[in-house]
């Protein structure tokens, strides 16, 4: 077990192992009560033996074709070879459907995804604009540190044993060559200031005393050197200081400047293009008219800058077919993450378009609530499209489960460490798929939160991480593994820029 620490939120309220159902999203209340796994919403049974087509691809298979290939070049996880290719229109089904895609293996696609892309040439970056990128190539000192010898402390650089002569006038920060010293005198010194010649140490202003004549004394026994930094104390000009691959943090880009740099090589963020779905989202104001506030617009953005990334652009496209296709056949990205529209529905348009482009499905539904009918898709050679659903948690566990992970493999980021902390209360699991569910991180353990639905934000806004919670769930004191938040995570995840 690895703890992060306390963190503060929102306090956890009602334990999530005694929630009613209706804390959970239809679906899961169906299958806990029924011990099903339950059907996609638009695709497969209903309750009470009723059945609702739904369009789409075969999950790991383009319409009429053969399998999409995964990253990897084989066909996609899961796809039970030897039957056919799905005809369009095939219901999309759960966990209890082996076509899907388990979480696990999701993630280690879309990251074997980006690694099939080659990879992107380094750019010089001021150091301004540096912070969350990844260095491509190593950092050397260019200068000693310090480059020349200096005052650690204010007080008194003085030649000799002691007491010493005062002489008028002294050294500052930033003052050139002062006059050499001579034994038996001293000169007022401030820190980080040159250190006169023939200098023998400093004397600390809380160490000294003046007598009645003005010479000054030491009330400590002062060794040779005290409180002096040498020049290349801490390197020499040319030494190693960084690797390639190390993520640049504000310490970095302090040492960078330090040790003479103005601009750092890095690899450049992967560009992304955010294209919102929905003709009912409004973008401000109070929900009317059967219309809501579109919540993924003003979220996804800085997500997605967290995550490393550049976006580009971010479009309202509405349930618009032809425009969708027109603006995933423009898109220069490197990636597109659609909201929307990847369920089955009359105005879920992305499977169709993906379909009439060419595009190669990788990923097509996932064994994970909320976001279970996310998709990764290859549309071009060196571009990839994430599909998420369109409701708010559901998007951001297809962020985590597809965009995170293809992102920081684009972006070349160090893959964060993996870490369990036990669980304060008990959590629900699905019969069949992993949960993510918001938690705060509380000392040693995890609190899972109440507000937990594949419409709710209230949960993840307080939330430190997301526990993975596997089939069948865990009970109070089970060791889950958490996915820090991006801001909530030790190092640059707190960048949004």
């Amino acid at each position: 077990m690895t703890a992060r620490g306390a963190q503060t939120g929102e306090d956890a309220g009602k334990a999530a192992g005694t929630r009613d159902t209706e804390d959970l999203d239809v679906e899961e209340a169906l299958a806990l009560a029924n011990g099903s796994a339950g059907h996609f919403p638009g695709g497969g049974d209903l309750p009470g033996g009723g059945h609702l087509p739904g369009p789409g691809f075969g999950p790991g298979r383009l319409p009429g074709g053969g399998p999409a290939p995964a990253a990897d070049g084989a066909a996609s996880p899961g796809y039970a070879t030897g039957s056919g290719p799905l005809p369009y229109g095939t219901p999309y089904a759960s966990q209890a459907d082996p076509r899907t895609t388990s979480w696990p293996r999701a993630r280690e696609i879309a990251g074997r995804a980006a690694r099939g892309i080659a990879r992107r040439s380094p750019v010089s970056v001021a150091l301004d604009a540096a912070l969350g990128l990844v260095l491509a190539e190593p950092v050397a000192a260019l200068t000693d540190l310090p480059s020349f010898d200096t005052s650690a402390m204010d007080g008194w650089a003085v030649a000799g044993p002691g007491p010493w002569d005062v002489r008028e006038g002294g050294s500052l920060a930033g003052d050139a060559q002062p006059e050499p010293l001579t034994d038996g005198t001293a000169a007022r010194i401030a820190t980080g200031a040159r250190i006169p010649q023939d200098t023998t140490a400093v004397l600390r202003t809380e160490h000294g005393r003046t007598d009645a004549k003005g010479r000054l004394h030491s009330v400590r026994e002062l060794s040779h050197g005290q409180d002096i930094r040498p020049r290349g104390q801490e390197c020499r000009s040319g030494e190693h200081l960084l690797p390639a691959g190390t993520l640049v943090t504000p310490a970095v880009l302090g040492l960078a400047a330090a040790a003479g740099y103005d601009t750092l090589t890095a690899v450049p963020r992967p560009r992304v293009d955010v294209f919102v779905l929905g003709d009912e989202l409004l973008i401000e104001g109070l929900p009317r008219d059967g219309r809501i506030r579109d919540a993924l617009g003003p979220m996804l953005p800085s997500w997605l800058r967290a995550l490393g990334a550049e976006v580009a652009a971010v479009r309202r496209i509405g349930d618009d077919a032809k425009a969708l296709q027109k603006a995933l056949s423009r898109s220069v990205a490197d990636l597109i993450v659609t909201t929307g529209g990847t369920a089955a529905g009359p105005v879920d348009h992305v499977r169709p378009t993906l379909h009439s482009l060419g595009a190669d499905l990788l990923v097509d539904g996932v064994d994970v609530r909320p976001g279970h009918p996310m998709l990764l898709a290859r549309t071009k050679e060196d571009q990839h499209l994430v599909g998420l659903p369109g409701n708010p948690l559901a998007a951001v566990s297809g962020l985590i489960t597809l965009a995170e992970p293809l992102l920081r493999v684009l972006a070349a980021r160090p893959a964060p460490e993996p870490y369990t902390l036990p669980l304060r209360d008990g959590v629900h699991g699905h019969p069949h798929d992993t949960r993510l569910v918001p938690s705060v991180l509380r000392g040693d353990h995890a609190v899972p939160l109440r507000y937990n639905g594949p419409a709710m934000l209230r949960g993840v806004a307080a939330a430190d991480a997301l526990a993975v919670v596997p089939a069948g769930g865990l009970r109070a004191g089970q060791e889950a593994e958490l996915l820090d938040l991006p801001w909530a995570a030790a190092g640059i995840g707190v960048c949004f820029t």
